[in-house]
C-alpha cells in the first residue's frame, strides 16, 4: 500500500509551477489552513511554487490573514477564478493591481463547473449571469484590462440566449476532512459542510493530478464506515495531519457539536439581536417569508432573518437554506456563515446550486449594497474593493421571491427607536441609492421583463421593483419623507402609495409575526350577526401568498354563513390588505362563490386609494360598493335596508 500519509513540507512540496490549483473551503469551514501555510512557506523561502492557477467557488479566508489570503504574494500566483473575493483582500489587491488576471464568476457556476470537470464534460450551459457583469457583453467577469482570454461565453440555444461556462484542468486540489484512513479513505465527522470536496477530487483525479487532503487524525487502514467516508481512497494521493490552530470547524468557533448537527442544539444557542438597524430590517424581512416555504438567507445583512425567524417560533414553518448545502435548522452568522444548528440536511454545495438554478427557492434574501433607479443592484465591486459575487447571481436569478436586504446609507449611519418611532441620529457618508450601480450584479429591468416580485429592505422605507423602476411603498414611523429619505437618492423613486412599516418593527418585545404568516387569527376575523343579517370580514393587514390561504379564507366564511336560513349582507374591511397577484383571479372566484351561496349584498372599504383602485378591478361589478371608511360602508347596507 502507498504510504500516504506526509509531512506540510512534503505536501507542498507536490505542488509544481505553474499548477492548476483548487481548494475546498467555505469562509472558514472546511479550508485546508494547513496545506496553505506549508505552500505560502515553500515559496516565501525557495520562490517555488510559482505562477499557479487558482480556481475556487466560495470566499475562503478571513478577510485578514487565514485562508486564501495565504496565497497572496506576488509570483505565487498568475490567474485567479472565483466567486467570492471580499475574504481574500491579499489576492483581490494582486488581482485589482494587474498583477495577475482574475474573473469574478457566479459561486455555484464554478461549484457546478468541479463537477463537469470530473465528468470530462467541456462545461455547462445555463442562464445564470445573463444580463450581469458576467455576462460577456458586459465583461465577462474580468477583473482587470489584462484578463483577455473568454471564461464565459455567449450562445443561443433553440432560440434562447445562454451562457457557457467552459470546464478548467485542475492539476492539484487541497481539500480537507476529518479522520483518514492509512488507505486514504477520508470522512468528515466532525466538519460543518460538505461542500465541493468529492467532485474536486475527481476532478483533479481524472486530470492525473494530485489531491491532497488536511485531516486531525489518522485511521488504521480500511476500519472506517463505509458509510461515513465522502472521499474515498482511491481519489487521494496524500493526508496531512493538521495541527490543531489550523483546523478550527469555523474561523470564529473552533468546534461545535451542533454544527456537526450529530446532537440538536437547545433553544436560545443562538442569542436573539438587539434592537438596531440590522435587526429593524432582518424584522421587516421576516414579514416575507412563505410559511412551509423553502428559503435561502446571504451573507450580511440577512444573516439576521434566522436569528428573528427563531426568536418569532417560525423556524419549524419555514426551511432555511444557506448556499454551501444546509437545509434547514438555523443558519449561523459572522465567521460562523455558513455552518448552522438543528438541520435536517447538510448536502454538497454544487447539488444545493442544482436546486437554486432550477427554481427551487420559493424565496431568497441577499444583502444590498447598492441600487439604481431600475431595480440594479451592486454587491461585487466597488471602485478598488472586490467583493466578488459569490452565489448572489445564482440565487437572486432563480428564487420565486427576492428581498435585498441593507442599510439606506452607509459609513457612519446610527439611529435611535425609541415608543415605536425610528429617528436617524447621524447619517452615513455613503449613498447607496444611485444613479447607477457601479457594476450590475443583479439585472432590475431582467427581473421586471420576467416578473420576479423583489422587494428592498432598509432601516427607514421599503421600495418595490415595478417595470418602471424602483417605487418606494413603506414608511418607517417617525421618519421625514424629503429629509430622511429623498435627500439622500440620486433619482427620485416613483411614489403612488405609500405605507407606514408595521410599528411592532420598533418596538423591542416579540411581534407576534407567527400568528400572521400562520394565519391563527383567521377565526378571529370573521363575525356573524345573526339577527341583523350581516357577515362582518376584516382582513385588515392580512396577506394571501398562497392558494391554499385563499382557500382556507374560503373555507372559513363559508363554515360561518351556512347555518343561516337568509343571505347577509357583507362588510369586508380591506385596510392593508395585500394579495400575490397571481392569485387575484383565485381569490374573486371563491368570492364569487360565496357571493352566489350566502351573499345578499356586499361592502368593501379600504383607506388606501390604491387598494379601492385593486378592487374595482377585481370586482368590477361592484364599483359603486367600494368605500373609504368603515362608516361609509355600512351606511350604504343601512340605506339599502
Amino acid at each position: 500500500m502507498k504510504r500516504k500519509v506526509v509531512s506540510p513540507a512534503e505536501a507542498a512540496a507536490l505542488v509544481q509551477d505553474g499548477d492548476t490549483l483548487t481548494t475546498s473551503g467555505f469562509v472558514g469551514i472546511g479550508v485546508p489552513d494547513g496545506l496553505l501555510e506549508a505552500i505560502e512557506a515553500r515559496f516565501l523561502e525557495t520562490g517555488h511554487p510559482r505562477d499557479l492557477s487558482l480556481v475556487f467557488a466560495a470566499g475562503q479566508g478571513d478577510g485578514k490573514d487565514r485562508g486564501l489570503n495565504r496565497l497572496g504574494h506576488e509570483g505565487l500566483l498568475s490567474s485567479v477564478v472565483g466567486g467570492h473575493w471580499g475574504l481574500i483582500p491579499k489576492v483581490a489587491a494582486l488581482a485589482i493591481q494587474g498583477k495577475i488576471k482574475g474573473w469574478n464568476l457566479p459561486q455555484g457556476c464554478i461549484s457546478q463547473l468541479f463537477r463537469d470537470a470530473a465528468a470530462g464534460k467541456p462545461g455547462m450551459l445555463t442562464h445564470v449571469g445573463l444580463d450581469t457583469f458576467v455576462d460577456p457583453r458586459n465583461g465577462g467577469g474580468a477583473v482587470n484590462d489584462i484578463s483577455t482570454e473568454p471564461q464565459v461565453e455567449l450562445m443561443e440555444i433553440r432560440g434562447e440566449e445562454m451562457l457557457f461556462y467552459p470546464a478548467p484542468r485542475l492539476t492539484v486540489a487541497l481539500l480537507r476532512g476529518t479522520t483518514a484512513d492509512e488507505a486514504g479513505n477520508i470522512t468528515m465527522e466532525r466538519e460543518a459542510l460538505l461542500i465541493d470536496n468529492l467532485a474536486q477530487a475527481m476532478a483533479v483525479k481524472n486530470a492525473g493530478g494530485v489531491v491532497i487532503v488536511q485531516v486531525e487524525r489518522i485511521a488504521r487502514a480500511h476500519t472506517l464506515p463505509a458509510r461515513d467516508v465522502h472521499i474515498p481512497g482511491i481519489l487521494v494521493d496524500a493526508v496531512v495531519v493538521a495541527a490543531p490552530e489550523h483546523h478550527m470547524q469555523t474561523y470564529a468557533t473552533a468546534f461545535s457539536q451542533g454544527f456537526t448537527n450529530r446532537i440538536r442544539s437547545p433553544e436560545g444557542e443562538i442569542p436573539p439581536m438587539p434592537l438596531d438597524a440590522r435587526k429593524i430590517i432582518a424584522r421587516r424581512c421576516a414579514f416575507e417569508l412563505p410559511v412551509n416555504g423553502v428559503v435561502n438567507l446571504g451573507i450580511g445583512m440577512p444573516e439576521g432573518v434566522a436569528a428573528v425567524a427563531a426568536e418569532e417560533g417560525l423556524l419549524e414553518h419555514v426551511t432555511l437554506t444557506a448556499e454551501p448545502g444546509v437545509i434547514g435548522g438555523q443558519p449561523a452568522s459572522g465567521l460562523d456563515f455558513g455552518a448552522a444548528i438543528n438541520t435536517d440536511a447538510v448536502i454538497p454545495q454544487n447539488n444545493q446550486f442544482d436546486f437554486y438554478d432550477g427554481g427551487g427557492l420559493d424565496m431568497a434574501c441577499l444583502g444590498l449594497a447598492q441600487a439604481d433607479g431600475l431595480g440594479n443592484v451592486n454587491v461585487s465591486r466597488f471602485g478598488p474593493r472586490l467583493a466578488g459575487a459569490g452565489g448572489f447571481i445564482n440565487i437572486s436569478q432563480n428564487a420565486r421571491r427576492l428581498v435585498f436586504a441593507g442599510t439606506f446609507t452607509a459609513k457612519g449611519l446610527a439611529i435611535e427607536v425609541a415608543d415605536g418611532q425610528l429617528s436617524i441620529t447621524s447619517e452615513g457618508m455613503a449613498r447607496k441609492l444611485l444613479h447607477a450601480v457601479e457594476q450590475v450584479t443583479f439585472s432590475g429591468p431582467r427581473a421586471a421583463r420576467l416578473g420576479q416580485p423583489v422587494l428592498y429592505v432598509t432601516e427607514r422605507c421599503v421600495f418595490e421593483l415595478t417595470p418602471k423602476g424602483l417605487a418606494l411603498v413603506e414608511i418607517a414611523p417617525g421618519v421625514d419623507l424629503d429629509r430622511d429619505i429623498l435627500a439622500h437618492m440620486d433619482s427620485a423613486p416613483i411614489i403612488d402609495e405609500l405605507r407606514v412599516m408595521d410599528a411592532r418593527i420598533f418596538r423591542p418585545e416579540e411581534m407576534d409575526l407567527r400568528t400572521d404568516l400562520l394565519h391563527l387569527d383567521l377565526p378571529d376575523r370573521i363575525a356573524v350577526d345573526a339577527e341583523a343579517g350581516r357577515l362582518y370580514l376584516n382582513f385588515e393587514k392580512m396577506r394571501v401568498r398562497t392558494a391554499a390561504e385563499v382557500v382556507r379564507v374560503g373555507d372559513l366564511v363559508a363554515a360561518a354563513c351556512a347555518p343561516l336560513a337568509q343571505p347577509v349582507d357583507v362588510v369586508v374591511n380591506y385596510d392593508g390588505f395585500s394579495i400575490d397577484e397571481t392569485l387575484e383571479n383565485d381569490w374573486a372566484r371563491m368570492v364569487a362563490d360565496l357571493d352566489a351561496r350566502f351573499y345578499n349584498t356586499v361592502s368593501r372599504y379600504s383607506g388606501s386609494a390604491f387598494m379601492r383602485m385593486k378592487l374595482r378591478e377585481v370586482f368590477p361589478d361592484a364599483r359603486p360598493h367600494i368605500f373609504e371608511t368603515s362608516e361609509q360602508a355600512r351606511g350604504f347596507l343601512d340605506e339599502k335596508r
